[in-house]
């Protein structure tokens, strides 16, 4: 029997990240290979004209799982019925900025699209938020959504995971499939933590601790923390323009694993509200590690 199609929100939809991000998810890549979807585009009124040559090219796709496009300007059309809603629309970051530069900016973004979900989603919608500040802005939508549960209020850590996958997959010359179990913990910026300490990888024997297969603490202790840090800033200076294609890429593994669930004995990381654990302050938006099962992540002790 055919599925339900899911709705599914993209702010900012015009944008760098959305114009990578649309198509993955029209493709599947997001919810499943059978999952039929229904996208909503919001972006601002000056970016109306790009959001149509974006709709334009979805339908030029003929993606078989689509069906159906609302492009708009207008939040509260935008937000009306979502599933799940990825809050990519944003005050751009820029060379030279940190991603707290760009805080006030998005302050009253996120308070009018806040008030909207909060009103129009469908019920027990998820929310990823991507745009930086990314932890701050999800709290930010959270106090002004109190009616969304804080647990469906989530925001983007695993494009650090990922990027830390991929650093030890390049130092250690093996497959990224086969690396598993990094964390980062804390804020999506330059203060979060990658971590290590756990993580493994599939030898033809067996699994073995990356640490034991590096044999170069100095370099995972320095230079690796430092570059997954850095990495938005690195590709910025080399595209001068900031990391799209893998934002949106980790975007679609963040809901599919949130949705479908994180495969036996794996766990990614996503900010989400904070319990305390780990005593990390309650009531923040924190990295830690999670699995998922049924839509629902538990943070790993």
């Amino acid at each position: 029997m055919a599925k339900e199609p899911v709705r599914v929100l993209v702010t900012g939809a015009a944008g760098q990240i959305g114009y990578a991000l649309v198509p993955m998810i029209a493709r599947g890549v997001m919810l499943g290979a059978d999952q039929p979807v229904i996208l909503h585009m919001l972006d601002i009124p000056p970016a109306a004209e790009a959001l149509n040559g974006v709709k334009m090219e979805l339908v030029d796709a003929a993606f078989p799982l689509l069906k159906g496009v609302v492009a708009t300007t207008d939040v509260v059309e935008a937000c009306t019925g979502v599933n799940i809603a990825v809050m990519v629309g944003g005050f751009p970051r820029k060379e030279g900025m940190e991603r707290k530069d760009v805080m006030s900016k998005n302050v009253s973004i996120y308070k009018s699209q806040a008030s909207a979900l909060e009103q129009h989603a469908a019920p027990n919608c998820k929310v990823l938020v991507v745009a930086n500040p990314a932890n701050t802005n999800a709290l930010i939508l959270k106090e002004f959504a109190p009616s969304i549960p804080a647990k469906n209020i989530t925001c983007l850590t695993r494009l650090d995971h990922n990027r830390a996958l991929g650093q030890i997959s390049e130092k250690l010359n093996v497959q990224v499939s086969d690396v598993k179990n990094v964390i980062i913990w804390g804020n999506h910026s330059s203060t979060q933590y990658p971590d290590v300490n756990h993580a493994t990888v599939k030898t033809p024997s067996s699994e073995k601790p990356v640490r034991e297969l590096v044999k170069d603490d100095a370099w995972l202790n320095g230079e690796f923390i430092t570059t997954v840090q850095q990495r938005g800033a690195a590709i910025i200076k080399a595209r001068k323009l900031s990391s799209a294609l893998s934002a949106a890429s980790a975007a679609c593994d963040h809901i599919r694993d949130w949705v479908l669930g994180t495969p036996e004995g794996t766990w990614v990381s996503m900010g989400v509200y904070s319990d305390g654990s780990y005593n990390a302050p309650a009531g923040v938006i924190y990295s830690f590690p999670v699995t998922c099962r049924n839509g629902e992540w538990t943070i790993v002790q």
